[in-house]
C-alpha cells in the first residue's frame, strides 16, 4: 500500500516546519535589557534620556564583570520606573548584552536623525555615547586579553564592533558651542 505523492509531501513538509519550530523554541535569544530596563527606555522618549539609560544599563554589566560595585542611580523624575535587579549571566551573556545595547542605541540614534536630522538631541546623545563608548573599548580590550573563552571573545568582538562604529561617528561631530556648554553643564 503506497501513499499518494501528495500527502507524503505534505507529511514531510509538516515534520520539516515541526522539528523548525522546536529549534526555535529551544534557541530563543537572550533579551539584552531587563524588563524594568525596557519600562525605563519606554518612559524615556527624548533620545539623550534614552542613551543615559542605555548607558547606565551597560555599566551595570561591566561593574558585574568586573566585580566592582554598582553605578548610583537617581531618579530625574518621581514617575521614573525603578532599575530593578541587576541582570543575570555569565561573563559571555553580559558581553553580549552590551554588544545589543550598543547596537540598539544606535539604531535610537539612526531612527531620530531620519525623522529630523536637524535635531539638536542627535549630537548630545551621540557625545553622550562616544565619552562612554571610549570607556568601553578600554574595558573590552582588556578583557580580550585576559580570557580564553570563544564565546566571551565573540561578544568582545561585537562590542568592539559597534564601539567603532560609534566612535568613528562621533568623532566627526563639530566641537559644541560655548552657549551649549553652559546649558549641559550648570
Amino acid at each position: 500500500m503506497f501513499l499518494p505523492l501528495r500527502i507524503v509531501g505534505r507529511l514531510v513538509l509538516l515534520a520539516v516546519v515541526s522539528l523548525s519550530f522546536a529549534a526555535n523554541a529551544s534557541a530563543q535569544p537572550r533579551d539584552h535589557l531587563t524588563d524594568k530596563e525596557t519600562d525605563l527606555i519606554r518612559f524615556h522618549q527624548q533620545l539623550d534620556k534614552r542613551i543615559d539609560v542605555f548607558i547606565k544599563a551597560m555599566d551595570r554589566r561591566f561593574a558585574i564583570i568586573n566585580g566592582l560595585e554598582q553605578p548610583k542611580t537617581k531618579k530625574a523624575d518621581r514617575d521614573e520606573p525603578e532599575w530593578g535587579d541587576l541582570p543575570k549571566g555569565s561573563r559571555a551573556q553580559l558581553l553580549g548584552d552590551i554588544a545589543s545595547i550598543l547596537d540598539e542605541a544606535i539604531t535610537n540614534i539612526d531612527d531620530v536623525s531620519r525623522r529630523d536630522e536637524k535635531s539638536p538631541l542627535i549630537s548630545r546623545s551621540l557625545r553622550k555615547l562616544t565619552a562612554a563608548t571610549n570607556a568601553y573599548v578600554t574595558q573590552a580590550k582588556s578583557m580580550a586579553t585576559q580570557t580564553t573563552n570563544a564565546d566571551e571573545l565573540s561578544a568582545i568582538e561585537r562590542v568592539l564592533q559597534h564601539a567603532e562604529q560609534i566612535i568613528e561617528v562621533g568623532n566627526q561631530l563639530p566641537p559644541p558651542s560655548a552657549d551649549k556648554k553652559k546649558k549641559d553643564n550648570p
